[in-house]
């Protein structure tokens, strides 16, 4: 009996069967990498498969710049030079070149979108948020710089199995719900380090009414309890989003009814309210009512966990005929789902005239923008004192700048309302 982590880690690896704790060779279906992080590992598959070494499949390699895209900086720009290069040298064909029409935006949103994630498969990302895509049915997992340098010279990497913890969630979601608040209240249950080297494998009826977009909300927030990968089984729902980008071929495993686990929580979402992190951290959780009327300096709606088309669909719904009383910014995940923002509406409003009109910041291109702080030119970026409330998935100190900002986590919803009052704001109270 194993679990579908488990079950997907052991056909990686050529075996019958896993159980947690074995350290098993496991091959790389994709190893993903991005302008922060791809010219270390770059560096490293140089320096230790010798400078004319070729990497292991070019089929595999995804490089998708994405962080410091959008500044002046001539560090960032050096990276994605070093990218450029790397690119030419090995005929990588999965490039997604910054100032071109390959660009796409941000790579944890993007690689599925570009079809890169196929159910059953094994992803390795230098990118702690490349757990998103677990919600694919994939097992995928984020690694350093050195362990990406490897791969890209073996494809292969040395695996412990993790021990799965499994959250199951039930019951009807409220409107005023989202897939945010489900995972910040498990993270805040847990704490940041209550999955420390495990899978968070979720499920359950509520799971399985969320659209592919909230399942990678979910998924990628699990490393910020610690786990090695987050998943959730596919259904036709993934089979359909995966068949409309990708003719490859690929084979679904789900868990066996008896496999153990190490825990198990269930959740009725009926009974769940909308939640934030306080600053620091992503397990400081309170109730969105216990901190109303806490004043922001602004609102921030992007990044790989708030930046898709429904994160905007939702915020959209609440800005509609009202306007922000704080500065609000607005930055896309991916081109997509900018083009998007002009496609889909609300009443017969497109999304971006609903937050025109609403008065946000100038919609920024798509990048990951103030998320990761950045360059002091970076759209979005704390340089003071600020409150931030934001979609993003971190609240670490200093996280979109300054060490002095306090960053509050929350849903588009809460965004939204917070917006719209320039205080923390509950949207049932609006």
């Amino acid at each position: 009996m194993m679990t579908i982590t488990e079950k997907i880690l052991a056909r990686s690896a050529g075996l019958a069967s896993v159980k947690p704790g074995d350290n098993i060779w496991v091959n790389a279906d994709i190893l993903l990498t991005h302008d922060v992080c791809g010219p270390g590992t770059i560096g490293i598959f140089k320096r230790e498969f010798g400078a004319d070494a070729k990497v292991f499949d070019p089929e595999k390699v995804v490089i998708i710049p994405d962080h410091y895209i959008y500044t002046a900086d001539e560090k960032a720009h050096r990276n994605v030079d070093t990218l450029r290069k790397f690119v030419k040298e090995q005929q990588l064909p999965y490039y997604y070149d910054p100032g071109t029409e390959s660009y796409c935006g941000v790579c944890h949103v993007a690689l599925p979108e570009l079809g890169h994630v196929r159910p059953g498969e094994t992803i390795f990302g230098t990118d702690s948020h490349t757990c998103t895509h677990g919600a694919l049915g994939a097992f995928s997992s984020g690694i350093g710089n050195t362990d990406a340098g490897f791969i890209l010279g073996a494809g292969r990497l040395l695996v412990k199995v993790p021990e799965t913890i499994r959250f199951i969630l039930d019951g009807e979601m409220p409107g005023y719900l989202s897939a945010k608040d489900l995972i910040l209240q498990i993270i805040g249950d847990i704490g940041v380090a209550g999955a420390t080297y495990c899978a968070m494998e979720f499920s359950g009826s509520a799971i399985d009414s969320l659209s592919i977009d909230e399942r990678c909300t979910i998924c990628n927030m699990a490393v910020e309890a610690g786990a090695k990968n987050g998943i959730i089984a596919p259904d036709q729902k993934t089979f359909d989003y995966v068949k409309a980008r990708t003719g490859k071929p690929f084979e679904a495993l789900y868990s066996d009814a008896g496999a153990t686990v190490r825990a198990e929580y269930r959740y009725n979402v009926a009974e769940l309210e909308p939640v934030v992190a306080k600053p620091h951290l992503p397990d400081n959780l309170a109730t969105v009512r216990a901190c109303s009327g806490t004043k922001v300096d602004q609102v921030y709606i992007g990044s790989c966990t708030g930046g898709k088309l429904e994160d905007f669909h939702m915020a959209a719904r609440v800005m509609r005929c009202r306007k922000v009383a704080v500065r609000t910014m607005i930055v896309p995940a991916t081109r997509q789902v900018e083009r998007a923002l002009d496609e889909v509406t609300v009443e017969g409003e497109s999304l971006r005239s609903i937050f025109e009109n609403a008065g946000v910041e100038p919609i920024a291109p798509p990048s990951c923008a103030a998320c990761l702080g950045g360059p002091l030119d970076t759209f979005g970026r704390t340089h003071g004192e600020e409150v931030v409330l934001s979609t993003t998935n971190r609240n670490f100190i200093g996280r979109m700048g300054s060490k002095k900002s306090q960053i509050y986590l929350a849903s588009p919803f809460t965004a939204a309302a917070t917006a719209v009052k320039g205080v923390i704001t509950d949207v049932r109270d609006l």
